[in-house]
């Protein structure tokens, strides 16, 4: 059943099940919360209650708001934790990774861990040296670009074929839905507004977490030349020994699509350890 959360006079949708410890998932650009319709069981099957939030004028969250950057996401975030009664673990996925790193900065009351999925959560600097040498990084890096300066949906589909190197069985369906909401007017300007958001308000904030945070890559991810360096480099800026890295072999950008069980492997002990 989706549910709604009024935050500014517009709404967010999201999904709410099972019953323990609170994780909040949170998708990446152009997605929705259905990117998460193997991970949100799984977690629900080892004894946590979920919530599944589509982002501002992602999926069937209203369209309109003032602002798309990762801060504007932290405060929808941190919200939605009060509104269900905190503390609770971030789940966040590419833009959301550095969203969650937001809110558990500034709301630690509320947040007790963060795990980042292939996270934009540290100012990008350009990296010719990658693109000359890396075919994926390249080929992904074109297809974003086309999709930030024309908007034209053909390219996002040519990029999630490089960011989603192994299909799951239901790609093709799955695919589908995503093309459809996006030719939804409003919704490419969204994933546009999204896409030229700095990460640099997340990246002021890694020095402030408090709360246990897991950082996964993909070791395919195209967003990066060298995906293991990038969440390094996080870990760098976090407190000493707040943070832990895990690089998923073969999986692109959407690991909780691409390798669900061996994500489920991984956050699960984690969970353990923030709510302990």
């Amino acid at each position: 059943m989706t549910e709604r959360l009024t935050v500014d006079g517009k709404t967010l949708a999201y999904e709410l099940s099972g019953k323990g410890p609170l994780v909040v998932l949170a998708h990446g650009i152009g997605d929705s919360r259905h990117s998460y319709r193997f991970l949100a069981p799984a977690l629900v099957a080892q004894g946590y209650r979920v919530a599944n939030l589509d982002l501002r004028g992602c999926g069937d969250s209203d369209l309109g708001w003032d602002g798309y950057s990762r801060t504007d996401i932290a405060g929808d975030l941190v919200a939605l934790v009060r509104e269900l009664g905190g503390p609770a673990v971030l789940i966040g996925q590419s833009i959301s990774g550095g969203a969650a790193t937001i809110a558990a900065a500034t709301a630690p009351e509320l947040i007790s861990g963060v795990v980042e999925l292939a996270p934009f959560t540290r100012a990008q600097s350009f990296d010719l040296a990658g693109l000359v040498k890396v075919k994926r990084y390249r080929s992904g890096y074109f297809q974003l670009a086309q999709v930030l300066l024309r908007g034209r949906v053909e390219n996002w589909k040519r990029y999630l074929d490089i960011a989603v190197p192994v299909k799951p069985a239901d790609w093709d369906r799955e695919l589908g839905r995503i093309e459809a909401k996006l030719r939804e007017p409003g919704r490419m300007r969204a994933l546009q507004a999204m896409g030229k958001a700095s990460p640099a308000d997340a990246g002021a904030q890694l020095a402030h977490v408090r709360c246990p945070v897991l950082v996964v890559e993909g070791s395919a991810d195209p967003d990066w030349a060298d995906p293991r360096a990038e969440g390094e480099r996080i870990l760098a800026d976090l407190p000493a020994g707040l943070g832990e890295l895990a690089v998923i072999e073969g999986a692109g950008h959407y690991p909780h699509v691409q390798t669900p069980d061996e994500l489920l492997s991984l956050v699960v002990p984690f969970l353990e350890k923030a709510n302990a």
